[in-house]
């Protein structure tokens, strides 16, 4: 018990610092992880190798406005939708599925897009300014595209592409929905 004690007040402060501004270095890695809190169902290591792999592969597959309109009009494209369902009901890109981020899940992602070739086009809050019920704006580094582009990544999908700049939702050629 010491070991933890020892461990969570290192955490803790880390964390006081870092929201005291104060340059704090970062944890260092415990060498072997004790025994109650191995689950190898959460894989850390996996997590980061992933998202270094998605990042580099999501370079080449941004697109313009222009090139999103033109790539959700070909055939066999899917248009995903990972916010919350009642932002997703107050208003969506035309034709978007919804499937919310937490629900992304190898059952979900069986039944919704059997197919990893699937064309998959993505969006999220921080693509469209000047609507903050359904686009409410997040940190750039916990913007909903990362977290969607890493997940699909993970699970094998690999025909994935990102709106990538910042729209104005009322003068974007983006057509948009609601339920």
């Amino acid at each position: 018990m010491h070991e933890r004690s020892c461990r969570l007040l290192s955490h803790v402060a880390v964390i006081i610092g870092i929201a005291m501004g104060a340059a704090v270095p970062a944890i260092a890695a415990p060498s072997a992880m004790p025994e109650a809190l191995v689950n190898p169902a959460i894989d850390s290591a996996r997590y980061v190798q992933t998202v270094r792999l998605a990042t580099d592969y999501r370079a080449a597959r941004r697109l313009t406005e222009d090139e999103f309109i033109a790539l959700s009009r070909l055939p066999d494209t899917v248009i995903l939708d990972a916010r919350s369902r009642a932002k997703y009901d107050e208003l969506h890109i035309r034709g978007a599925i919804n499937l919310p981020f937490p629900d992304i899940a190898l059952d979900s992602l069986a039944q919704l897009l059997p197919d990893k070739r699937t064309r998959i086009l993505i969006y999220c809050n921080n693509n469209f300014a000047n609507a903050p019920g359904p686009f409410p704006t997040k940190l750039p580094g916990a913007s909903l595209n990362l977290a969607t582009w890493t997940a699909l990544y993970d699970y094998g999908y690999r025909n994935i592409y990102e709106l990538g700049p910042l729209l104005d939702v009322k003068t974007t050629r983006i057509e948009f929905g609601a339920s």
